[in-house]
């Protein structure tokens, strides 16, 4: 019979919550200087990123969503709001019906070109600046061991007893 696994300390909890906490703190400073400084909210900018650096300017909608994160209800709803706003487009894959092609409007690059040294500037100054160079490397080294941590596939969870 496995053996329950050992919920986290009072010491871990509080590190968790610190690191929800800054993360979340972080994430919304980020997206209010965006918005201000770019009128694109992070969603648009990501979006927008992607489609920057996929050949053409162009990618399936199915792949961006993976790109970024997202789930295509999600997405398509996003799309619909930039499509409004001329920053991207829709269409027709052209080697397959079923799925559709997102691409970068010149609105939407220039839109993005705009933001990102504004955006790049909030970066540094919120996270990299409030950073020691040792800390940074170590942030990094954390980053990748829990983006490694949680690429791997989940354990079984634990039998229940008389299952």
């Amino acid at each position: 019979m496995p053996r329950p696994r050992k919920l986290p300390s009072r010491t871990e909890l509080r590190t968790w919550r610190e690191f929800i906490e800054t993360t979340e703190a972080l994430r919304g400073m980020l997206a209010a200087r965006l918005h201000s400084d770019t009128g694109l909210s992070p969603g648009d900018y990501a979006v927008l990123l992607a489609l920057s650096e996929a050949e053409g300017g162009r990618i399936r909608s199915s792949e961006l969503a993976a790109r970024i994160g997202w789930e295509r209800s999600r997405l398509s709803h996003h799309l619909a709001r930039m499509e409004r706003r001329q920053l991207i487009r829709r269409e027709e894959c052209a080697t397959d019906s079923r799925g559709a092609e997102v691409v970068l409007e010149p609105a939407g690059a220039e839109a993005f070109h705009g933001a990102t040294a504004p955006h790049l500037r909030a970066v540094r100054e919120l996270f990299v600046d409030a950073l020691t160079p040792e800390q940074l490397a170590a942030a990094g080294e954390i980053a990748a061991a829990l983006r490694e941590h949680l690429s791997r596939p989940a354990p079984a969870p634990p039998g229940r007893a008389g299952s």
